[in-house]
């Protein structure tokens, strides 16, 4: 049971994603793909950390996501958070597109399949102007191809802007 949060930064998902969570009856795994590498995203983590139940496991992984999720009980509710930054880090580490779209399928097969509650949190990134070097507009290509992939198998998607969510329908033929 995949559903995959997208929109802009800072417009509520992940806090979207924690409220969701929270009704499961079950226990709660969040996978964090950040890494604190300078002062503000070692505060935005900190703030993360800050809303969440401190009964919730947190497995930290920026790169091998598919591995990390294989190994969450079947019964837990699992919280990803969040796919821009996990596209960003397998680009930073030398991961070419093709292979970054196959791990991505890799993982949103596995989310779908899961009989309990998977919450995929994303961004869009592509919304503003032209990014004026290659490496951004193709970072842009390659997360929105990834959250496509996404959303193709999720049973929900929603939009998130403002703290409000919009679901996303498959538009009819």
């Amino acid at each position: 049971m995949l559903t995959l949060l997208t929109g802009p930064v800072a417009s509520g998902k992940s806090t979207l994603a924690v409220r969701m969570a929270s009704g499961w009856e079950g226990p709660v795994v969040v996978f964090a793909t950040a890494e604190g590498r300078d002062d503000e995203m070692a505060e935005r983590i900190a703030r993360h950390r800050a809303e969440r139940p401190s009964s919730w496991d947190v497995v930290e992984e920026p790169i091998d996501l598919l591995d990390a999720v294989r190994r969450v009980a079947p019964g837990a509710c699992a919280v990803v958070d969040c796919v821009t930054l996990w596209v960003a880090n397998l680009l930073g580490a030398g991961v070419e597109d093709q292979d970054v779209l196959k791990r991505a399928h890799g993982v949103a097969a596995f989310a779908a399949g899961r009989s309990a509650l998977t919450i995929v949190v994303t961004n869009e990134v592509g919304w503003g102007i032209v990014p004026a070097n290659d490496l951004a507009r193709a970072y842009r290509g390659i997360l929105g191809a990834v959250n496509r992939t996404f959303v193709e198998v999720a049973d929900r998607s929603l939009l998130v802007v403002a703290g409000r969510a919009v679901s996303l329908e498959v538009p009819a033929p």
